[in-house]
C-alpha cells in the first residue's frame, strides 16, 4: 500500500476527528480511509489514533508523530514536484472560495490551467464561510476582503469593485432613489458576510454611511442576485456578478455616481508549509488572468 497516501489520510483524519469526513473529503471509502490509518500504525509500529464511536482523537504518540509525517509530506511533494519530468506540473491542489466568485470567476480560471497542466487536478471547496485552512486541508484560499487574515501569507491578485442594483419593475414601483439617503425607505437586500445593514458609498471625497432596512438576507451573494433580478430589492453586488444583467437591461445601476467599497481579492496560504510549485504556479496564473484590474 502506497506509504505517502497512506501518510495524506492519516494527517486529514488527524485533522477532521473523522474517518467518514476524511472518506468524503479525499473521494475514497470509509474502509479504504481504515486500511490507510493501520497501514501507517503497521508502518510506525505504534497506535496513532483513539477511536470510540463518538469520535477520533490521536494517541500521545500520534500527536508526537503528526508534525514529524506532514513535514515529511512536504519533503516528499517538494522532491516528487522538482524531480517531474521537463520540469512538468503535476497533483492536486485544494483551492477554497466563496460559492459566488468560484461560479463566476475561479471555474473558467483553472480551465486554462488545468489545460495548460495536464497532470494537475483541482479540488474546489466553495462556501461563503471562512475555511479554516490547516484544519480543511486546503493549500489556497482564494478572499475578498478590505484586509487579509493576518494568520494567512500571500498576495492580491484582484480588486473587487461593487455596485448596488435593483430591477426596472422594483425601481419603476417605488419612490426614486436620488441620494444615498434614499437608500432608507427601500427594499434592500443584505449579504451577512460584507455590509449587511450599512452601506458605505463614496463620490470624489464626499463619503456617505447608510443605515438600510434588509427584509431579506443571505450569506450567499448570488441568492441576493437572484432575488434582485425577481424585483424583491435592491443589493449590493460584486460587478464580476452585476455587469452583464446591467448591460443586458435585466438589472439597474443604483446612484451610479456612487462607489461601494473597493475590496481586494487575495490569494492566501497557510504560513505552517512551504509552498508547493504548483500552488506558486496558480498563483502566478491567476494574477496574468485576472490582470488588468478591477472586473467590470
Amino acid at each position: 500500500m502506497d506509504r505517502v497516501t497512506a501518510a495524506k489520510v492519516f494527517v486529514d483524519v488527524a485533522y477532521s476527528g473523522s474517518f467518514t469526513a476524511t472518506s468524503g473529503r479525499l473521494s475514497i471509502s470509509r474502509s479504504m480511509v481504515t486500511r490507510y490509518v493501520e497501514e501507517m500504525e503497521n508502518w510506525l509500529e505504534t497506535r496513532l489514533l483513539h477511536r470510540t464511536t463518538r469520535k477520533v482523537s490521536l494517541t500521545s504518540a500520534g500527536e508526537a508523530c503528526l508534525g514529524k509525517i506532514e513535514k515529511w509530506l512536504e519533503q516528499s511533494e517538494e522532491i516528487v514536484s522538482t524531480s517531474a519530468i521537463n520540469g512538468e506540473l503535476f497533483g492536486k491542489i485544494r483551492v477554497a472560495s466563496s460559492m459566488s466568485f468560484g461560479f463566476a470567476q475561479l471555474v473558467p480560471a483553472v480551465k486554462g490551467f488545468m489545460e495548460k497542466h495536464p497532470k494537475v487536478s483541482i479540488d474546489l471547496d466553495l462556501q461563503d464561510s471562512v475555511a479554516d485552512l490547516i484544519e480543511s486541508r486546503i493549500d489556497l484560499a482564494i478572499r475578498i476582503a478590505s484586509t487579509p487574515d493576518p494568520s494567512l501569507i500571500g498576495q492580491p491578485i484582484a480588486l473587487c469593485e461593487s455596485v448596488l442594483v435593483a430591477s426596472p419593475e422594483y425601481l419603476a414601483n417605488n419612490t426614486p432613489i436620488l441620494e444615498p439617503q434614499d437608500l432608507m425607505f427601500q427594499d434592500c437586500l443584505g449579504y451577512k458576510n460584507f455590509e449587511q445593514n450599512v452601506w458605505h458609498l463614496s463620490q470624489g471625497d464626499m463619503f456617505e454611511s447608510v443605515e438600510v432596512k434588509c427584509r431579506l438576507t443571505a450569506n450567499e451573494a448570488t441568492a441576493l442576485l437572484h432575488a434582485s433580478l425577481l424585483g424583491i430589492g435592491i443589493s449590493l453586488q460584486p460587478t464580476y456578478l452585476a455587469t452583464e444583467y446591467i448591460k443586458s437591461g435585466e438589472l439597474v445601476a443604483v446612484l451610479p455616481d456612487w462607489q461601494p467599497n473597493t475590496l481586494t481579492t487575495y490569494a492566501l496560504y497557510s504560513s505552517r508549509k512551504h509552498l508547493s510549485p504548483t500552488v506558486r504556479a496558480l498563483i502566478d496564473y491567476l494574477k496574468d488572468y485576472f490582470s488588468p484590474l478591477p472586473w467590470r
